[in-house]
């Protein structure tokens, strides 16, 4: 299963309690693809996940930055 939020333009912690949210929901083997615009929520997301065990990868597309995170 996967997911994609788009928290562009966001500020925290909108985009870390939107992806928080779908992590809750999200069952094993799942993907979560969120996209932010600000370091400070690719940071906070980041941390999220990889305190739950989730693998983070981390990209650029233009301006924004793409999280995909594995469960």
């Amino acid at each position: 299963m996967e997911k994609e939020i788009d928290a562009r333009g966001l500020l925290c912690p909108e985009p870390l309690l939107l992806t928080k949210k779908e992590m809750d929901q999200m069952p094993q083997g799942g993907t979560i693809k969120v996209l932010v615009s600000t370091q400070a929520a690719r940071e906070n997301i980041t941390r999220l996940a990889e305190s739950r065990g989730w693998a983070v990868e981390v990209s650029s597309a233009g301006e924004d930055i793409v999280l995909v995170l594995k469960k």
